[in-house]
């Protein structure tokens, strides 16, 4: 009992990491390289699996927007001496035939947007807050964390060794992000959605959309929760009140970055 109480206090001393993006230090054991092939190959088995829109105007305005909020992430890291943290990223931006209300971004950078929530979205500001939002996720390597938080308790079971192995990355993915014919879930707990959400909001600014329409998002989605019950784009997430009054606390900062921008133009 000692030797593994010693190996798991001592993979916690080396595995932590601090964002760049959040300033926040949290466990982390599943390197990029690592994570981002199981998650290219999920996407990739997605998209197979799917019909993937393209050359429509929403399918475009997908691809700008998404690119918008990268390039407005890749300036941000930049000018904090941190662009390395994003050499292994490869952006991908497709519109999905499906009419559920989800969106999600893949470590990595792959982002898929449903048909479902383009209606939702009503224009390029709450589209904006959807791909901003679930860029944020990837970005903040919540998925990492995730995955490290399953690896520490598996290790309580199995100290072998096997449970770090390169073989395991795909198991361990899989479990995190079941990917096939059903719905794609990509779940978080509130911590990270409300982060994300905070995050979204300053990215959205970042790229030129304006992060008031944020609020008024979610208080569409809200109203179609109440009309048609929870969709899985809410699932696990803050409620509609408790997100709104998060994005308003910290409208005044998004808003100086937005008007920032605009004045650059």
């Amino acid at each position: 009992m000692k030797k593994i109480a010693f190996l798991l206090v001592s993979v916690l001393m080396v595995a932590c990491a601090t964002n760049p993006m959040t300033g926040r230090t949290s466990l982390n054991l599943v390197s990029n390289s690592d994570l981002f092939v199981a998650s290219f190959q999920q996407y990739g088995k997605m998209l197979s699996e799917s019909k993937v829109v393209t050359g429509t105007r929403d399918s475009k305005r997908v691809i700008e927007i998404g690119n918008r909020i990268q390039r407005a992430a890749e300036n941000y890291y930049k000018s904090i001496g941190q662009e390395q943290a994003l050499a292994e990223y490869k952006w991908e931006y497709n519109l999905i035939a499906d009419d559920h209300i989800n969106a999600f971004c893949m470590p990595g950078g792959k982002v898929a947007v449903y048909t479902g929530i383009m209606p939702v979205a009503a224009n390029d500001n709450g589209l904006a807050v959807v791909m901003g939002h679930e860029i944020a996720h990837a970005l903040a390597n919540h998925s990492a964390s995730r995955a490290s938080q399953q690896i520490i308790s598996q290790l309580g079971m199995q100290v072998g060794g096997t449970v770090l192995s390169g073989s395991q990355w795909g198991d361990v993915f899989g479990a995190l992000y079941p990917i096939g014919s059903e719905l794609t879930t990509l779940s978080y707990g509130r911590k990270d959605e409300t982060e994300a959400d905070v995050m979204g909001l300053k990215l959205m600014a970042m790229a030129g959309y304006d992060p008031r329409e944020a609020p008024v998002f979610w208080g569409r989605m809200q109203a179609n929760t109440k009309n048609s019950g929870t969709p899985e784009f809410l699932s696990t997430h803050p409620s509609g009140e408790t997100r709104i009054q998060t994005l308003n606390q910290n409208m005044a900062e998004a808003v100086k970055i937005y008007e920032t921008y605009k004045a650059k133009q």
